[in-house]
């Protein structure tokens, strides 16, 4: 028996060698718990519901046990894969492609917007995976130069996706066309009840395999949040980029046309940025993408459809420009950083009244979002003079200056030579002073009556409502995350109340209470005026 068959280790999961080392060449080290849970049960022949989002190596999941079923001998297409937008498509192609390179594995993506020719010319040269959106799928159906007689495991990855998308009609017209002996495999990041439904129709007693929503939010991405005024926000995240070590940045923005204005502001700021969008064609999606996964832009700036299904290494930082309506995008845009075990930063940007929003992320996510002040225009301004004698201690020790002290000799007899020096760094960096100090704090509440650094809060809640020092501190706590040891002095009024609350927190308190319906009531809670 020759060496060459016996199975190698991937973790703990035994495995044919030629997968092994093509997932050692990919750089895997270690399996994702979604893949220890799923590559095994896939192997043994069983229909599996996995509950996991884009980040958790759940392409992988499938994509191992699907590389050592296929039988790279027969010609005929022997697994499909359906999945949501084109991007996805041909991210689990290319994944596929190397997970089964040793194995001669050919998989082939089709999709809308590329030449269908071209496709047929394709699948006429026998691949063994096919990897598809559903509408382009069913032309190759219909016109038969598609054939799924001989499949026996079919994957629908991200179905919650395309059941947002419209796409279930299609997905059930496609099973219809493969053999009801077959494998099938579902994915999809929630489950809703037509999702369910579509499973119990077309499944044989699926396992299920989920990955808690702990794992979900990717344990290595650092969150973080910055408060700032509405008018004021792209000064912010112009600061923030300034103190950033970004490699490669994805920021997101709730509307189209935010994308572009966004992008227009940061352009005329001098940064490299470029926005995806639903109103882009095809092609100009494509010379994005390629301008972002090259490094010639730093910055992608994108709406959570126009981001559905992209995959791309390298991404540092997403950065929340808005903060998305759902809970559910919080979680799948975060999960764009921090890929394959490096670590991410996620950073969101809210204004005063956006704090409701961000306790229910928090809620979903349970995960306290570290709060962090806005760096000053000081604070910028420091980082760039280290960056500028970074980049001089680099010249000087790379030497090759003679050409240049010819010419500061011949000064240095008239001039101071740290004034040269200047003159020089002057010259070469024409750097602008930093812009004008906007004042990006929201904790101007003037006098409110308070002790420094507390401020002094009107609440609608008296005695008349039976209320008590205590409930105020309970419900203020439980509506904003305010520790209530952190609450200041309380003073009850028949139909009124006084609560302090410290400086950095009564945007938060305001925001999360203020139109709140407690007991039948609508509340209102504003910042008091101080005693005359």
């Amino acid at each position: 028996m020759s060496h060459e068959n016996v199975p190698k280790f991937f973790g703990e999961l035994e495995l044919d060698p030629k997968i092994v080392d093509g997932l050692i060449e990919m750089g895997f080290e270690e399996p994702t718990p979604i893949q220890q849970l799923a590559v095994p049960l896939v192997l043994a022949g069983y229909d599996i519901i996995g509950q996991a989002q884009t980040g958790t190596g759940k392409t992988a999941a499938f994509g191992i046990p699907l590389s050592q079923k296929i039988d790279f001998k027969r010609r005929g297409v022997q697994a499909i894969i359906i999945t949501p937008t084109r991007e996805l498509a041909i991210q689990v192609g290319e994944e596929i492609s190397k997970i089964g390179r040793y194995r001669r594995i050919r998989a082939l993506p089709i999709y809308g917007g590329q030449s269908i020719d071209r496709q047929i010319r394709s699948l006429r040269q026998g691949v063994q995976v096919v990897v598809g959106t559903p509408g382009r799928l069913l032309d190759h159906l219909r016109r038969q130069t598609l054939k799924l007689d001989q499949v026996n495991l079919v994957i629908l990855d991200e179905a919650d996706e395309m059941l947002d998308m419209g796409f279930v009609d299609d997905i059930e017209d496609i099973l219809k066309h493969t053999p009801n002996e077959r494998q099938t495999l579902l994915f999809s990041a929630t489950m809703p009840e037509e999702i369910s439904r579509l499973a119990h129709r077309y499944m044989t007693e699926p396992r299920y395999v989920t990955v808690s929503k702990a794992n979900l939010t990717v344990p290595q991405i650092e969150q973080v949040f910055y408060e700032a005024p509405e008018k004021h926000k792209l000064e912010a995240l112009c600061r923030l980029l300034d103190i950033t070590e970004i490699t490669q940045g994805i920021v997101f923005c709730r509307t189209k046309r935010g994308v572009d204005e966004l992008v227009a502001g940061l352009q005329a700021r001098g940064y490299t940025a470029v926005s995806l969008h639903g109103d882009l064609s095809q092609q100009q999606r494509n010379t994005v993408m390629r301008q972002f996964r090259s490094g010639e832009v730093e910055l992608l700036v994108a709406t959570d459809v126009a981001a559905r299904g992209l995959d791309i290494e390298g991404v540092s930082h997403v950065i929340n420009y808005d903060i998305p309506q759902d809970p559910e995008f919080y979680v799948h845009r975060i999960g764009r950083t921090g890929r394959a075990g490096r670590s991410g930063v996620a950073i969101t940007i809210i204004t005063p009244r956006e704090y409701r929003q961000l306790r229910l992320i928090e809620n979903i996510i349970k995960t306290k979002i570290r709060r962090e002040r806005l760096p000053s225009i000081a604070d910028v301004a420091e980082r760039q003079r280290e960056g500028i004698k970074d980049r001089l201690l680099q010249i000087i020790e790379e030497g090759k200056l003679g050409y240049y002290r010819s010419i500061v000799d011949s000064l240095v007899d008239e001039y101071d030579p740290i004034d040269i020096a200047a003159a020089a760094l002057k010259l070469s960096l024409d750097l602008e002073p930093a812009s004008e100090d906007v004042d990006l704090d929201t904790f101007n509440f003037g006098n409110t009556g308070a002790r420094p650094g507390m401020v002094r809060l009107f609440v609608t809640l008296g005695r008349k409502d039976r209320t008590s020092p205590a409930e105020i501190i309970k419900l203020v706590s439980e509506e904003s995350g305010i520790p209530g040891a952190k609450i200041g002095s309380i003073n009850i009024y028949e139909n009124f109340s006084f609560v302090e609350v410290p400086e950095d927190w009564a945007n938060c308190v305001i925001g999360c209470l203020h139109r709140q319906t407690i007991r039948g009531r609508r509340l209102f809670v504003e910042p008091a005026r101080a005693r005359k």
